[in-house]
């Protein structure tokens, strides 16, 4: 578990502003399938419009679903977020001057992926276990493409007290910064 300054620290990084540029919004995708109290965390919020899932398949899989939410620096929510969830695979984090609407509809695009036969799987990129494997490994097409309106991406690393900030140039080369909390 994070301590009060570790928490405050990643909570510092998640809202911090760039010189020059105008304030970003901060988000998470989180996976409801990791904790049941996540879930019950959100329940009160229309998960409907939350939810990267559309349809049936929103309601089938409501409780282990992927959830985009905006953040707010001083909200319990966030909070309760990084306190409770730290270290656990939660989600990820990010930073994007796009709108709700936008990203959530750039972020539906990941959910489905297909293997050599055409068989759809479910790509889990929002578990941070994945992302800071998949990242490294994606050349400057799919940089471009899963960065698309995205300024930054956090996510926990391997050990409970690290923070992994990934960003790319204007050229799509990945710039990775690993900040010990």
């Amino acid at each position: 578990m994070l301590s009060p300054d570790q928490m405050n620290k990643v909570i510092g990084y998640l809202f911090r502003s760039m010189e020059g540029q105008a304030p970003r919004e901060t988000y998470t995708i989180l996976d409801t399938a990791r904790d049941d109290s996540i879930f019950q965390k959100i329940s009160p919020l229309d998960t409907e419009d939350l939810c990267l899932y559309r349809g049936d398949k929103a309601v089938e899989l409501a409780t282990v679903a992927p959830y985009l939410l905006n953040l707010k620096r001083d909200d319990s929510f966030t909070e309760w977020l990084v306190v409770n969830g730290w270290g656990k695979s939660w989600g990820i984090f990010l930073q994007s001057p796009a709108s709700y609407k936008e990203l959530h509809r750039h972020f539906r695009k990941f959910l489905m992926v297909y293997d050599e036969e055409g068989t759809p799987l479910y790509f889990r990129y929002y578990d941070p276990r994945v992302l800071r494997v998949y990242l490294p490994t994606c050349n400057e097409s799919e940089l471009q493409m899963l960065f698309g309106p995205v300024e930054h991406y956090w996510i926990e690393g391997r050990e409970e007290k690290e923070l992994i900030e990934f960003g790319c140039t204007e050229n799509f080369n990945l710039i990775q910064n690993v900040v010990n909390l």
